[in-house]
């Protein structure tokens, strides 16, 4: 009697010892990839061979692909997932849609991704076959898709995947103001984050799954927000700010990772300059106990997969020659990050809105208007190609010309600049006329002061009940990052001119070689 009761004494402690074992999972993440499939500069942009050969270049899916290799090799267990906007960027997006990008991520071998924004560029059409051709859930929790019949059940919110033993629960979160940004079609509506994903944590936890991580295109502040405001979430891996987190960089905007509310926050940049690796440590009750790690820089010391590189290099066979033709030359570099172009005058902005202004000029247009959230890259001195063109305005805007009044335009610059603490891209590059804002004043609650337009003998307040014919893209136009006052028939407006990147790349030609600028037009109280 007493050796049995010492058997299941020795045996409940075993029992306990193995229920009360570490989990380890290395979480490798990217987001913000915009169809960089080769490397790139400094400054985002495209990369010439002779620089990547000489290791000044960054990302590309070769190096990817070797990264993720090493990184797997040296972790327990792992997975690999996406915080969104694979679309959008390059001339592979232009050319090929969304083929070469699910080609990549099933050569990588990714887990999960979730939808951003710019995978609604082309509609549900496009995204339905990107779904189709990869190997991997892609998910969104906060949409309800029901009546669009080309995304209904392809879509998931949520799904779990076994890890190693473990059951780990992925959420997927996609911009709730999506309908502002791209072209999801009428039939998806988008809701709030923390109820969304606080839904999908209930039910995970009610089927025994104790391990949850959010794969979020929502930027960092709102990261922030659902972690404070939901419970039972471990990880959110982050996108759509573009945020770069860093225990070792004075560029970073936080730590990596962030915690809030015991939520561990990560995000990588963009562009695959870097790969996120997040090692965690979870105990039997699904609780993280240890959280460490950093992304990992894509630089030339990071060895390109030859077999990724030849393919990357057939693929590219049918974009050299309109890439390639140099239309330009730049004194200097023409900065257009996008830290510094979303929230104040940038030199990318003034050349993109003078291009557009010297364009329509001659038809009586006094004023345009660019959103930056079109600027996509920086362009780098010497010799402009159309490539690096089209790296910098990929979404083939064509230019929209409209009259309205003068309170329509202060409106206008009122939400341009309502969500510059969240780095949105609204925020307004102007030519033809200059504004002073107020960061202390309320958003859309006169923010905007001294509006001045420019006239035949300079500049002068601008009259709310005057008339004024401008020049935007027929993406604002139309009322995207929140133009609606822009939008409708009652305007008289032509939205099909020419594209923008090739406006802006002759107007570089007529100016070659173009010397940037900023000359104070946009101010700040």
């Amino acid at each position: 009697m007493l050796t049995r009761f010492l058997t299941s004494v020795a045996a409940l402690g075993l029992t306990a010892g193995l229920a009360a074992a570490d989990y380890e999972l290395t979480i490798l993440h990217t987001n913000d990839f915009h169809s960089r499939f080769e490397p790139i500069s400094k400054y985002d942009s495209g990369c010439d061979p002779e620089d990547n050969a000489a290791g000044e270049c960054f990302g590309g899916s070769a190096r990817l692909v070797t990264a993720i290799s090493e990184a797997r090799a040296r972790a327990a267990n792992s997975i690999l997932v996406d915080g969104g906007d694979q679309f959008q960027g390059s001339l592979f997006y232009t050319y090929y849609k969304g083929k070469v990008a699910a080609e990549m991520m099933n050569k990588q071998g990714y887990d999960a991704m979730t939808v951003g924004n710019h995978e609604f560029d082309d509609g549900p059409e496009v995204l339905r076959g990107f779904i189709d051709a990869v190997d991997f859930p892609v998910l969104m929790s906060n949409a309800d898709i029901a009546d669009e019949e080309l995304l209904t059940d392809k879509i998931k919110k949520s799904v779990v995947l076994d890890v190693g033993g473990e059951k780990l629960g992925l959420i997927g979160l996609t911009p709730e103001d999506t309908h502002d940004l791209a072209s999801p079609g009428p039939n998806i509506t988008f809701s709030d984050p923390v109820a969304a994903v606080q839904g999908e944590v209930d039910r995970l936890s009610a089927e025994g799954v104790n391990k949850i991580i959010v794969l979020s295109h929502s930027g960092f502040a709102v990261d922030q927000r659902v972690a404070e405001n939901t419970t039972g979430v471990d990880v959110i891996v982050g996108g759509h700010s573009n945020t770069y987190l860093s225990n070792v960089s004075d560029k970073a905007a936080g730590p990596y990772p962030t915690v809030v509310n015991g939520v561990q926050i990560v995000q990588a940049y963009a562009y695959g300059k870097f790969l996120g690796e997040l090692n965690v440590t979870f105990d039997d009750a699904g609780n993280v106990t240890a959280a460490t790690g950093e992304p990992l820089i894509m630089d030339g010391q990071v060895v390109e997969d030859a077999d990724t590189v030849s393919r990357i290099k057939e693929l590219a066979q049918p974009l050299e020659e309109i890439r390639k033709k140099v239309v330009a030359a730049a004194a200097e570099p023409i900065m257009g990050e996008r830290e510094v172009c979303r929230v104040q005058e940038c030199a990318m902005g003034n050349l993109v809105a003078d291009a557009m202004l010297d364009r329509v000029a001659d038809q009586g247009v006094t004023i345009a208007i660019a959103n930056s959230g079109g600027l996509r890259a920086s362009i780098d001195p010497g010799e402009v190609t159309m490539g690096e063109v089209l790296t910098v305005l990929p979404f083939q805007n064509t230019l929209s010309t409209f009259e309205i009044s003068g309170q329509g335009l202060i409106d206008a610059l009122e939400n341009g600049v309502s969500q510059v603490e969240e780095v949105k891209g609204r925020f307004p590059q102007v030519a033809g006329l200059t504004f002073t804002w107020d960061p202390s004043a309320a958003p859309n609650e006169g923010r905007i002061t001294d509006v001045m337009v420019a006239g035949a003998d300079g500049f002068a307040p601008i009259d709310p009940a005057q008339t004024y014919m401008v020049v935007t893209n027929d993406y604002v136009r139309n009322g995207g990052d929140g133009y609606d006052v822009f939008s409708g028939d009652d305007k008289n407006a032509y939205d099909f001119g020419p594209d923008l990147a090739d406006v802006t790349a002759e107007y570089l030609a007529a100016n070659s070689p173009y010397q940037p600028y900023t000359d104070g037009r946009i101010k700040q109280k």
